[in-house]
């Protein structure tokens, strides 16, 4: 036969269990609101005049409209940009022209890309899915919105660029196979100095 001993648990004053139930809904509650901010942000900015939501949720407003053809998934853009958080804090900023290749961005700058056409001035809102996620990346915190002001100035096909940059090195010497400056075309011989 066995014995259990049985050993009491000192009570609990009753006011400490209250103030473990107050802590614990306040941190759920804390955690909620951080988790939803940048939501409610996008809420409300999708109700403001001239703000359009795409499927994906990338939001974007038209500064300037720009015209002709708009970039694809193969183009490297040409873009002046300032990158911003909800708060304000520039995190990234163009000094001059820098070229992109459109799928080389986060995919709401990517998307975003795809609307503009030629000389036309959006800005776009990014929310944390369609940017870095829950990542910390540099300046910019996990879960992060992202408010960017873009500039397209020009784009090219990525192939027209790796020919144009094959036809520098190759005019250069710095092709392997390529003739080198002063040489005659394949077949003849370089005039020799004397």
């Amino acid at each position: 036969m066995s014995t259990v001993t049985a050993v009491p648990i000192a009570p609990v004053k009753r006011s400490y269990v209250v103030w473990l139930i107050v802590g614990i809904i306040a941190a759920v509650m804390a955690a909620a609101a951080l988790a939803v901010q940048g939501d409610d942000f996008l809420t409300r900015n999708a109700r403001a005049k001239g703000v359009v939501t795409t499927a994906s949720g990338l939001q974007y407003q038209v500064i300037e409209p720009g015209s002709g053809p708009k970039p694809t998934d193969t183009d490297v853009a040409l873009v002046m940009y300032e990158g911003k958080l909800l708060d304000g804090t520039t995190f990234d900023k163009s000094q001059q022209p820098t070229p992109f290749p459109v799928t080389g961005v986060v995919p709401g700058f990517s998307e975003g890309l795809k609307l503009m056409p030629k000389g036309a001035k959006y800005k776009f809102w990014i929310k944390p899915e369609l940017g870095y996620g829950a990542e910390t990346k540099g300046p910019i915190p996990g879960n992060s919105t992202l408010v960017f002001d873009v500039e397209l100035i020009d784009f090219l096909p990525e192939s027209v660029i790796r020919q144009l940059q094959q036809q520098q090195m190759g005019a250069a010497g710095g092709m392997p196979g390529a003739p080198l400056p002063g040489a005659g075309a394949p077949g003849t011989e370089a005039p020799q100095g004397r």
